[in-house]
């Protein structure tokens, strides 16, 4: 198996003037038993401009949450869906200039056993209008080439790209 990847990035998009605050962050590469990925959409129109891109699931981990449990809990509120977790497929520290954050991304790649019904609330809706979308390997390597068209697109396909590939060799290698 692997090594969990461990990536240091920094937000070439904004100037950095200062960070006021670290977020403890789970995301996944979620797959089916078809080897088809899962990403949500997000559309937005705010402070990082108006832009639309895929990405993978996830949110922050809440206090006294280990990173494990809060993605089981993001998956099901953003997709619907219950999983196995299969691996940590790393950790991605970026920052986030525009709003004085510094992420800390916990990845896991995880296989998806059941579908549901989806948790969003009010923002993801209302704000970032988030969807599920279905892709292989190859739609998803696209999408992110095609989110690099705005500056938060980048940011997210600088983060997102690596853990994404790392996924696809370890699937590769289970199959």
């Amino acid at each position: 198996m692997h090594e969990p990847l461990n990536i240091e990035l920094q937000d070439t998009e904004w100037e950095y003037t200062y960070t006021d605050h670290d977020r403890m962050i789970a995301r996944a590469i979620v797959f089916d038993d078809d080897g088809k990925f899962y990403f949500v959409k997000t559309s937005r129109d705010d402070n990082f401009g108006r832009c639309s891109y895929i990405g993978t699931s996830g949110g922050g981990v809440e206090p006294g949450e280990k990173p494990e449990e809060a993605i089981k809990r993001e998956l099901n509120e953003e997709l619907g869906v219950t999983v196995d977790v299969i691996c940590k497929l790393g950790v991605v520290s970026d920052y986030y200039n525009l709003i004085h954050r510094h992420n800390i991304n916990n990845f896991y790649l995880c296989k998806i056993t059941a579908f549901g019904e989806k948790h969003l609330n009010p923002d993801e809706i209302n704000d970032f209008h988030l969807s599920t979308v279905k892709l292989t390997y190859e739609e998803a390597l696209q999408e992110y080439e095609n989110a690099k068209e705005s500056k938060l697109g980048r940011l997210v396909a600088q983060c997102e790209l690596p853990i994404l590939r790392h996924a696809k060799e370890i699937m590769d290698e289970l199959t």
